[in-house]
Parts: C-alpha cells; sequence; structure tokens
C-alpha cells in the first residue's frame, strides 16, 4: 500500500489512541509486524505546542518511519500552520482527526464534531494540504449519528482536495464504541472513491482482519484496542494473510520479554516516575484473563517505585513460567470467551 509516494510494508496501521499510542508503543508494534503507526492527536493551537504533552505526542526520535503526527482542531489556518509545525519537526505524514467521539474534542468542534459541517471540512482539508510537501491523511467515523451518516460525501470532499487516503471508524460519533461496526458503509466509500481507505473497527483477530479486508474491499485494516497488551496481533494478522495458517501464541517467556522490555522504554520516555505510573495501564493489558492476573493487578496499583513495578512483573511471569511455558487463563475468563 502506498500512500502518496511513501510506500508501506504491508496493510496493517496502528490507530492513533489517547493515551496509547505514544513512541514507545508506535515502536514496539512496528517491530512486531506494524507497518505505520499514528501518534496521539497533537493540537492545533500554537499556544500548547511549548507543553509537556505536546512535544512529547510529537517525538518521533528514533522511530522507524514513516513517521505519522495526527493534529485535531476546528480553525483551518490554524490547523495549516500546525501541520506545517509538524512536518518542520520530522513527520513524514500529517494526519487530521475528524474521527475522535470524545465530549471534550466534540465540544470545541474538533474530532467527529466537524463531521456535521461539509463546508469546513473542505475548507480544513484544503488548507491543510496546500501547507505542506507531504502526504496528507484523514481519520472520520460514518457520521455524526445515524440519522446523520456522510461518510460518503466526506469521502469525495476528502479526494478533492487533496487528501492521500482515509480511514474510516465504522461507526458514528452517537455509536462511541457500542455496537456492531458498519463495514458496508466502508465498503460503499470505498467504491466510490480512488484513493485508499483504510477500515477501522473491532478487528481483533487475524480472522476478522481477513473477513473486513474482504468485506470491505478496503487498502488497509487499522488496528486500535485489539493491540493494547497484544502487539504481537500485527505478525499474527500479517502471517494469517500471507498463509492462510495461524502463528502459535506467544510463550510466556517471550510476553514477559516485550513486557520488561516495553516498561523500560516508558521509564525512558517519560521519566522513571511518570513512566511507572504510565506502565499500571499497559501492565493490565498485558496481564488481563492470565491465571491469577486480577490479584496481581489489584496489587501493581499500590506499588511505588519502578523497582518494585519490574519485580513484581518478573515475578508474577515467574510463577506463570512454573506452571506452563504457555498461556494458562482463569476459568471466568474462558468461560465468558
Amino acid at each position: 500500500m502506498k500512500i502518496g509516494s511513501i510506500q508501506l510494508k504491508n496493510r496493517l496501521i496502528v490507530a492513533p489512541m489517547a493515551g496509547v499510542t505514544d513512541r514507545p508503543f508506535r515502536s514496539l508494534c512496528k517491530r512486531m509486524g506494524a507497518g505505520m503507526a499514528v501518534s496521539e492527536m497533537v493540537a492545533s493551537n500554537s499556544l500548547l505546542w511549548g507543553s509537556e504533552k505536546t512535544i512529547r505526542r510529537g517525538n518521533h526520535e528514533g522511530e522507524v518511519e514513516p513517521k505519522v503526527i495526527q493534529i485535531a482542531g476546528a480553525d483551518p489556518d490554524m490547523m495549516a500552520e500546525a501541520a506545517r509545525y509538524n512536518v518542520d519537526k520530522g513527520a513524514d505524514i500529517i494526519d487530521i482527526n475528524m474521527g475522535c467521539p470524545a465530549k471534550k474534542i466534540c465540544n470545541v468542534y474538533a474530532g467527529s464534531a466537524l463531521l456535521q459541517d461539509e463546508p469546513l471540512v473542505a475548507r480544513i482539508v484544503s488548507a491543510v494540504v496546500e501547507a505542506v510537501n507531504v502526504p496528507v491523511t484523514l481519520k472520520i467515523r460514518t457520521g455524526w449519528n445515524r440519522q446523520n451518516k456522510n461518510a460518503l460525501s466526506i469521502a469525495r470532499i476528502a479526494e478533492e482536495n487533496g487528501i492521500r487516503s482515509l480511514a474510516i471508524h465504522g461507526r458514528t460519533r452517537a455509536d462511541m464504541y457500542t455496537g456492531d461496526a458498519e463495514y458496508e458503509t466502508i465498503r460503499a466509500v470505498k467504491e466510490s472513491v480512488r484513493i485508499p481507505v483504510i477500515a477501522n473497527g473491532d478487528i481483533g483477530t487475524p480472522q476478522k482482519a481477513k473477513h473486513v479486508l474482504e468485506q470491505t474491499g478496503a487498502d488497509a485494516v487499522m488496528i486500535g484496542r485489539a493491540a493494547q497488551g497484544r502487539p504481537w496481533i500485527f505478525r499474527e494478522i500479517e502471517h494469517f494473510l500471507e498463509t492462510g495458517s495461524e502463528l502459535p501464541p506467544p510463550t510466556v517467556a517471550e510476553i514477559r520479554e516485550v513486557l520488561v522490555g516495553h516498561l523500560h522504554d516508558l521509564y525512558a520516555f517519560y521519566g522513571v516516575e511518570r513512566g511507572m505510573r504510565v506502565a499500571r495501564k499497559h501492565i493490565g493489558w498485558y496481564t488481563k484473563g492470565l491465571k491469577s492476573s486480577a490479584v496481581f493487578r489489584a496489587r501493581m496499583n499500590t506499588l511505588e517505585t519502578a523497582e518494585l513495578q519490574l519485580e513484581a512483573v518478573q515475578r508474577f511471569f515467574d510463577e506463570l513460567l512454573a506452571h506452563s511455558p504457555r498461556l494458562e487463563y482463569d476459568e471466568e475468563v474462558a468461560l465468558a470467551a
């Protein structure tokens, strides 16, 4: 798949997720097989560019290309300036956020709220595309609500104004993350435009990725929540798409190695104290459902130093390994699945 002149190594993309797709997570997912990873959204307001949070979100130092920065806002001129600023900082692709359903974003008329104003969509897209000499992409939902679904119209506006690829989460803003993703809408969009279309929503297994690609005709799939605590999902999907066979799940030893490496990257990126706090949610995702993990996670959140955090993780996986080199899940989790 190509985005403008940029050739991706495969059709697997990490979705932008606030508080998740920082540089350590993006880099890890790329090592595990993702062809591209999109940053957390960066504010277009220049008054915030000097803030620690914005600087960190735009930090791609040492990351494997392409480096993709997602910008959010509602003012065309500010969005254009934000695009120029981030390209000057090394972004290879600028992604425009018109898909975030969060209230605090929609309340300032950014994210998926923009889908309510098609003329404004056109002005923003045109301004950003004209401002930079790198490919500009767009992330949307199928509409504001089920009575106002306009993904087809937005897709045509995007294509006409120079957008190089379009990612669609198959739900409206009102749906948030409930209900089933609308793959039929993604297919209709794919059939109506010539630019690459990326399908997003409810893709959590290699089999589902193959099904979605076939059902929608999309050029690629975008994985979000399913990669949390499971970054190896990208190599699993890539292998299944290429061979039709499933890779064996990672061993307990490999998961421990991946998680410990991820923790060290978080400590280095955020600083030890903040990195330890950020790490807690990742540890929870990595260990969710594993035998005796509920007690472990409850205790994990009380630990106050990185050293104790690492020791607890090592001890938890050592105990798992003492029983089996393969994953074992709590009975109630297995029954629920």
